[in-house]
């Protein structure tokens, strides 16, 4: 950024200083506006995280319960035929 300085400015100390503490008032507002801005973005970015982390405990719980039904169903059919080969008259175990 150049700064452009005024004839007056270079031969006139007081009006030098006194266009200085604009500028720096200038300058340190628009970096409270750029705090500011950071600041709501890491919120947001805070809770899209904490978001994704409840969805993607949502979605284990959803498939771990999706596993259980599979494997009682399995077991509950492995039973069933265990049942019926004894009522069969068909031993279990080679005696």
């Amino acid at each position: 950024m150049a700064m452009n300085q005024s004839r007056l400015e270079r031969e006139n100390l007081e009006a030098h200083v006194d266009l200085c503490a604009e500028r720096y008032r200038v300058l340190e507002d628009k970096l409270n506006r750029l705090e500011t801005k950071v600041d709501k973005l890491i919120d947001s970015m805070t809770k899209v995280s904490e978001k994704q982390t409840s969805s993607t405990l949502s979605s284990n719980k959803l498939v771990i319960g999706a596993a259980a039904t599979v494997i009682a169903g399995l077991l509950s059919t492995v039973v069933l035929l265990l049942l019926n080969l004894q009522v069969a008259g068909v031993p279990l175990v080679g005696g």
